[in-house]
């Protein structure tokens, strides 16, 4: 409608006109965070701005918006804009799944390839012989023996790593003085680099000249155990440096999760009587429930995968009382030349991760329900 020249109704139009030439560019506008940007963002098209005012009253000089018709775009517009948004979203994306394909996915399907076949001491491929390397595989004692002491290490390792990280991170969680400078140092076990950690550990375990012995030689243990070269002994050793390697990282988590459960829950609860044992079981642990889930797993798939430790202390030694399945892998295949039977212990890794990583996923998803 036009009321005439310089009218407010004509001067709206020209101005939106300038300064909003057309609503496809408006509908990007809402992404923006200034209040004003959103504001101008459900302003009609030019074209339909005669439609969404209203013929002045008798008692009014004013133009009325109305407010039933005042819509930005429509349906099939927001279709069009979302459709051409996931296309520009897998075009992006596609780069990166193809470098997961090409450096992920082909190595474990060459893997599962090679544990069907004979291989030469150089991993080529031969002859298909199907389950014939599962079934020789399976029928050595030895296998047994390095797969159920990676259940043994793994387990006990998480566990400790947990139950540490729990008492650490709610001693860090006090208030006192120095907190931040003991927070810092803590984490140097995690930030450091694991192969140095490990040659520092086994220098400290050395018989004669380390540290630990040393220790236990003052205290008036004259025949200190030689901890890297008896086999009970090397495996608690190897078992310690993973734990201590890992117990920061388990501490750090359950220390974020704690700092994000309201101080308020805990005043109401000690209003009402509750003791920290209460406190700790009925707010702590429900509110870190998730934390604990997601450390756990990643701790599981890292220590079930420890190659480095192992490697550096022992190499599996003393008679491979220290081996565990990602070490085992390494001897199978590089020392020994058998690629198709470590393809077959690769296989049987693979398969237990996402076993235990399919179980920790529907225990966090129903949890969350």
């Amino acid at each position: 409608m036009s009321t005439g020249d310089g009218s407010p109704v004509d001067f709206i139009n020209g101005f939106l006109s300038l300064v909003i030439p057309d609503r496809s560019r408006m509908c990007g506008w809402d992404k923006m965070s200034n209040s004003r940007a959103r504001n101008w963002t459900n302003f009609p098209s030019i074209t339909g701005l005669h439609s969404m005012i209203r013929k002045p009253s008798n008692h009014s000089d004013k133009p009325v918006m109305d407010r039933r018709r005042f819509t930005v775009g429509s349906t099939s517009l927001l279709k069009k804009t979302f459709g051409r948004e996931s296309l520009l979203a897998y075009a992006l994306l596609t780069p990166a799944i193809t470098l997961i394909v090409l450096f992920m996915f082909s190595p474990i399907a060459e893997v599962f390839s090679m544990s069907f076949h004979d291989t030469d001491r150089l991993g080529r491929m031969k002859e298909l012989v199907y389950f014939q390397n599962y079934i020789n595989r399976f029928q050595s004692r030895e296998f047994w023996q390095v797969t159920i002491r990676s259940f043994v290490w793994t387990a006990i390792g998480v566990t400790t790593k947990t139950l540490f990280g729990l008492v650490i991170a709610l001693l860090l969680n006090v208030e006192f003085k120095g907190r931040k400078i003991a927070r810092l140092l803590f984490i140097i076990p995690w930030a450091s680099a694991a192969p140095i950690s490990t040659l520092l550990w086994k220098w400290v375990y050395h018989h004669e000249f380390g540290l630990l012995n040393h220790t236990l030689r003052s205290i008036g243990l004259a025949d200190p155990p030689v901890w890297l070269g008896e086999p009970i002994p090397a495996f608690i050793a190897c078992l310690w440096v993973d734990i201590w390697i890992g117990i920061p990282f388990m501490a750090l988590v359950f220390l974020a999760g704690m700092q994000s459960i309201s101080r308020d829950l805990y005043d109401a609860a000690y209003i009402d009587g509750a003791k920290f044992r209460q406190g700790f079981f009925r707010i702590t642990l429900p509110g870190i429930r998730h934390m604990i889930l997601i450390a756990s797993l990643l701790s599981s798939l890292w220590t079930f995968n420890d190659f480095i430790v192992i490697y550096i202390l022992t190499r599996g030694g003393p008679a491979g009382s220290t081996d565990i399945l990602i070490s085992g892998v390494y001897k199978t295949a590089f020392e020994w030349g058998k690629f198709d039977l470590a393809a077959v212990m690769s296989v049987v890794t693979f398969v237990i991760l996402s076993i235990v990583s399919v179980v920790y996923a529907r225990a966090y998803f129903k949890k969350e329900d």
